[in-house]
């Protein structure tokens, strides 16, 4: 892009009473004349916030940010936006990311920036920050906030996948209360988001995928002096991105989204990787739908041992070659010469990895385990599909039938999982309806429900568990989640009753309400839906216009872009 061009020039070069009001404003913050001369703007978007416990340090990572830009000849502005703290806000972070999309979107269009640095790291940040900037489609490089290093309690090392272990042995009476407590400092000991595959780091390893963000930014961690290098070197790149007109469009090509499902199954990501790539397509353009998912994951085997799929920790996947490693071991399946954002393709970035621990990182050919990505499975109780895991299944449980023990919504799971009197056993199909998009509102992360304590005092480990809500990456079992459509609109999940036989047969990817046609016509004509619309405020336009998990779950209205136009130019 030619300087005499810059978006930016709109609001900087101007003549008279308008021009004089945009930079006489900027100088009261003690910016020099020279820095409204041509010089490329770049938009630091940042999700700090002291309730977003995973982005604390991003303050720091702005100022290295700044750095690399004023080397190469930028004019840095850093802007805040809504940021979603997993671990507090509530009902839930999912409800609001696409309002921040919305967030991002206006406050780039609306200002004089002429390329976004993106700053994001917990799990909802990542995909609603890329969402925003897609609909107005500047250049555009994404800086993830890294992994907290493993905590070490008792000897052993920790981190957020524990959090359900800690959970069922607290309910056994296996430790005590001081113990539970002790673990909690133990385990979130430094910056970043979680130290396992969760969702924050599955949405990390995303955008190094799909070409957003320099070599190594998914697993440096947070505590890391080289993710403070990576910062800089961002803040000089994104500069040049300006220079070469290197937009969101151009990085985000249809190749770099198969790249991104791929890879995605060989490091056993989240399952919530699938509805924010769908959301992400969307906004950008191009055609993505929920079978690519499980088409471009077939054959690819779980290359990075890291929990909850495997072993270790995200920092391990850092010191044994960080993702390059994994990327250059799928050279014969993934396209290389998909471009990236350091105007390199895939294939340059990751020619000179190397593995320094396969224990960590293996061969495709000697995986860790044969079977990864995700599962896509569909049949009259999903007929828009629901996905799986099965890396973090029990595989015997992976084809599996069993009666249907219901709970309404959360609210009558959690007064009746621990009654002695459920009726239920270890080959019972716990269901959840619900808890889906428009049910909850906002699809929250419960998929995944605790164990019965009667069951689990007879050592019972894992079930099927079936509901049109998430589950945290953290997280494992056997567990079908985004059930589409889901029940709050009056999908066969709304009908399924207690006693129903269910069949899940994920290697041939069916899932089955073994209920007969006219008696799920019956049951539908006296179904009667239990969860209310929100009368007002964002709750409502979010229930009123939000898509079903198997269209990514973003706003009807919000699909697509408009641009960098701004509507109307005066002041």
């Amino acid at each position: 892009m030619e300087e005499n061009i810059l978006r930016s020039s709109n609001w900087f070069g101007r003549k008279g009473k308008d021009g004089f009001i945009y930079r006489a404003w900027m100088k009261n913050q003690g910016i020099p004349a020279d820095m409204f001369e041509g010089k490329p703007v770049i938009g630091i978007c940042n999700t700090w916030s002291e309730l977003t416990p995973c982005n604390g340090h991003f303050r720091e990572l702005a100022e290295a940010v700044k750095k690399g830009v004023l080397e190469a000849g930028g004019f840095p502005v850093e802007f805040p936006v809504m940021s979603l703290g997993e671990t507090l806000i509530k009902p839930t972070a999912m409800l609001y990311r696409n309002l921040v999309s919305m967030d991002v979107e206006e406050s780039i269009r609306a200002n004089p920036i002429d390329g976004v640095v993106l700053l994001c790291g917990c799990d909802k940040t990542t995909p609603s920050l890329v969402m925003g900037a897609c609909s107005v489609n500047l250049p555009t490089l994404v800086i993830s906030g890294g992994p907290m290093l493993k905590g070490h309690w008792k000897g052993k090392d920790i981190g957020t996948s524990d959090v359900w272990r800690f959970d069922v042995a607290s309910k056994l009476g296996q430790i005590t209360d001081k113990e539970f407590v002790e673990a909690e400092a133990c385990m979130a000991r430094t910056p970043g988001h979680c130290a396992v595959m969760g969702t924050a780091s599955t949405m990390a390893v995303m955008v190094e995928a799909l070409g957003l963000s320099l070599p190594d930014n998914a697993s440096i961690p947070a505590a890391d002096a080289r993710r403070k290098v990576l910062s800089q070197l961002s803040g000089r790149r994104i500069v040049e991105m300006v220079k070469e007109d290197l937009k969101l469009s151009k990085v985000l090509s249809r190749k770099a989204f198969e790249n991104a499902i791929m890879i995605n199954a060989a490091i056993g990501g989240s399952t919530n990787f699938v509805i924010h790539l769908l959301a992400i397509a969307a906004r950008i353009g191009v055609e993505l739908n929920i079978s690519d998912f499980d088409k471009y994951s077939q054959g690819i085997p779980l290359l990075a041992n890291i929990q909850p799929s495997g072993d270790n920790y995200m920092e391990d996947l850092y010191y044994s070659g960080g993702l390059p490693a994994v990327i250059k071991e799928m050279s014969s399946v993934i396209h290389n010469d998909a471009i990236t954002v350091n105007g390199k393709s895939m294939g340059e970035n990751c020619a000179a990895s190397e593995v320094y621990n396969r224990n960590i990182i293996s061969t495709m050919q000697d995986p860790f385990k044969p079977e990864s990505g995700i599962l896509v499975v569909r049949g009259n109780l999903a007929p828009n599909g629901a996905v799986i895991k099965p890396s973090a299944a029990s595989p015997a449980l992976l084809k599996h039938s069993g009666k249907a023990v219901v709970f309404e919504n959360i609210e009558d799971y959690h007064l009746r999982i621990d009654d002695p009197e459920l009726d239920i056993d270890a080959d019972s199909i716990m269901v959840l309806k619900n808890v889906g998009p428009k049910g909850y509102p906002g699809m929250a992360e419960v998929g995944n429900m605790a164990l019965p304590k009667k069951l689990l005092e007879q050592g019972v480990t894992d079930m099927v568990r079936i509901s049109d809500g998430r589950m945290s990456g953290t997280g494992f079992g056997t567990v079908v989640l985004h059930v589409s459509p889901e029940a709050a609109v009056g999908g066969v999940l709304a009908l399924v009753k207690n006693g129903d036989i269910i069949r899940l047969d994920a290697h041939n990817r069916t899932l089955q309400l073994e209920v007969s046609e006219e008696e799920l016509a019956e049951r539908r004509s006296a179904w009667v839906p239990t969860e209310k619309l929100h009368s007002r405020g964002y709750v409502h336009l979010y229930q009123s216009h939000v898509e079903q998990a198997h269209l990514g779950a973003d706003m009807d209205f919000l699909k697509g872009g408009s641009g960098s136009e701004v509507a109307r130019d005066s002041h």
